[in-house]
C-alpha cells in the first residue's frame, strides 16, 4: 500500500475548495460521507493511511455530534490547523446550509427542477460509494478470521439493536476482544494523525466545551435575550446527540416547536428539503434559525444556530485528538484499535444495509446503476464526483 504523504502543512483556501467540492457533491447521509473522504483523503490524496482513518473515524463515532463533520474537521486541523479545520468545516457545510436557508425564504426554484428521479439516482451512487469504502476498509482492516468475526458480528448486533448504545456497545466490545485475542504477532501498522493542539491547549478546550454545556442553559433561562435562547439550544443539541443527524431531529424538534420559534408544518417542510441536499443534515439548523418567527431570523438567525449545533465538534475533536494521539501510542490500545476497527467496519456494514441499501435499491435497474457505480469507482478509478453526476443523470432519463 503507497505511504501517506507527509503531514506538510497547507493553505486554507486550498483545504476549502477541496472540502467545498465535497460539500457540493456528497449525497447519501453520514455513512456515504465517510465512503467519500476514505476514497478523497486515503486513496488519492494520502494525506493518512487506512489505519489512522479508521482509528479517527472510531474516535468520532465515540464523540457526540455529526460524526462526518467531525472527520472533515480533524483532516482540516491535521494539514492547516484551526485556519484548515474552520475551512474544512466551511467548504463542506456551506453549500447545504445555503441551499436550506434559500428555501426557507421561499427560493424553491432548483428544488421543482431537481426531480425526484435525480434525486433517487444520487441515492443509489451513495450505495456504490459507500461499498467501496467496505471493499477497502474490509480488505485493509479484517484480513483474519477473528477480525472479520468481530465486524460481522458488530453488525449482525447494530442491525438488531439500531441504537446509540448499541453502536457503543458493539465499539467496547471490539476494543476489549482486540486487547486480549490478538496476539503480539498481529501486525500493528503504524499509523499516525497530525495535531495542531497539544494537550494543554486540547485540555483546556474540553473545559470550554464543558463550562458552555452548563452554563448556557442557566443564562438562557435567566434572559429574555432570544439571541442567547436560540444559541443555547442548538449548542445543546450539537453537544448531547450520538448518532448523527437524524438521530438530533427530535431535539431540535423539542426545543423550536413547542417554544413557538417554528411551526410544525415548517419543521417537517425543512427536513424534506434537508434530504435532497448533499452534505451534513445537521445544517437543517441553518433552516431552522432562518425560519424562526423570532429575531433575529433570517441569514443572521441561520449563521448562530448553524455555528451554535457546530462548535461542540470543534471543542471535542481538537480537544480530544492530542490525548487521543498519545494513547494510541500504546501497544495494548493498539491491539484494542484493531478491534475497534473491525467493529467500526461491521457498523458501515450495518448502516450500508439500512439506511443507504434500503432506501435507494427499489428494483433490479436500481441494483445494475449501483453495481455500474461501483465499477467505476472501484475498478476503473473515476473520481467519485464523475460517478455521482452520472448515476444522477441515468436515473433522472429513466435508467434507475
Amino acid at each position: 500500500m503507497p505511504q501517506p504523504v507527509s503531514n506538510r502543512h497547507m493553505s486554507s483556501l486550498h483545504i476549502l475548495l477541496i472540502f467545498l467540492r465535497l460539500g457540493l457533491t456528497s449525497y447519501g447521509g453520514p455513512v456515504a460521507h465517510i465512503g467519500y473522504f476514505r476514497q478523497e483523503f486515503v486513496e488519492q490524496r494520502k494525506w493518512l493511511d487506512e489505519q489512522a482513518y479508521a482509528d479517527l473515524v472510531a474516535l468520532c463515532q465515540f464523540l457526540p455530534g455529526p460524526a462526518s463533520s467531525q472527520v472533515g474537521i480533524a483532516l482540516g486541523l491535521s494539514r492547516g490547523g484551526f485556519p484548515g479545520a474552520l475551512a474544512a468545516w466551511l467548504g463542506f457545510t456551506l453549500p447545504s446550509a445555503i441551499a436550506l436557508v434559500l428555501f426557507g425564504m421561499g427560493l424553491t426554484v432548483c428544488s421543482d427542477s431537481i426531480g425526484t428521479d435525480w434525486l433517487h439516482g444520487l441515492k443509489v451512487a451513495a450505495v456504490a460509494v459507500v461499498a467501496q469504502a467496505l471493499w477497502g476498509m474490509g480488505r485493509s482492516l479484517c484480513p483474519d478470521k477473528l477480525r472479520a468475526t468481530i465486524a460481522i458480528s458488530a453488525a449482525t448486533i447494530a442491525s438488531l439493536f439500531p441504537t446509540s448504545f448499541g453502536q457503543v456497545a458493539v465499539i467496547v466490545a471490539g476494543a476489549l476482544i482486540g486487547r486480549w485475542l490478538l496476539n503480539e504477532s498481529t501486525d500493528i501498522p503504524s499509523s499516525h494523525i497530525q495535531t495542531a493542539t497539544g494537550r494543554t491547549t486540547g485540555g483546556t478546550l474540553l473545559a470550554v466545551f464543558l463550562f458552555l454545556l452548563l452554563a448556557l442553559p442557566f443564562v438562557a433561562a435567566n434572559t429574555d435575550d432570544y439571541t442567547i435562547k436560540l444559541f443555547d439550544s442548538f449548542y445543546r443539541a450539537g453537544s448531547l446527540v450520538f448518532g448523527g443527524g437524524h438521530v438530533v431531529l427530535p431535539l431540535l424538534q423539542s426545543q423550536v416547536v413547542p417554544t413557538g420559534w417554528v411551526s410544525n408544518d415548517a419543521f417537517l417542510a425543512g427536513y424534506g428539503a434537508a434530504q435532497a441536499v448533499p452534505g451534513p443534515l445537521f445544517t437543517f439548523a441553518a433552516y431552522l434559525g432562518a425560519v424562526s418567527s423570532q429575531s433575529p431570523s433570517g441569514w443572521l438567525g441561520a449563521m448562530i444556530a448553524l455555528s451554535a449545533i457546530f462548535l461542540p465538534s470543534f471543542l471535542l475533536i481538537a480537544g480530544t485528538l492530542p490525548f487521543w494521539e498519545r494513547l494510541r501510542r500504546f501497544r495494548g490500545m493498539q491491539r484494542a484499535m484493531l478491534g475497534i476497527n473491525a467493529a467500526v467496519v461491521g457498523l458501515l456494514l450495518a448502516a450500508f444495509y439500512n439506511p443507504v441499501w434500503t432506501s435507494a435499491i427499489r428494483n433490479s435497474t436500481d441494483f445494475c446503476l449501483a453495481a455500474l457505480a461501483f465499477l467505476l469507482l472501484v475498478f476503473w478509478k473515476c473520481p467519485s464526483w464523475l460517478v455521482v453526476m452520472l448515476a444522477a443523470l441515468l436515473a433522472s432519463l429513466g435508467i434507475g
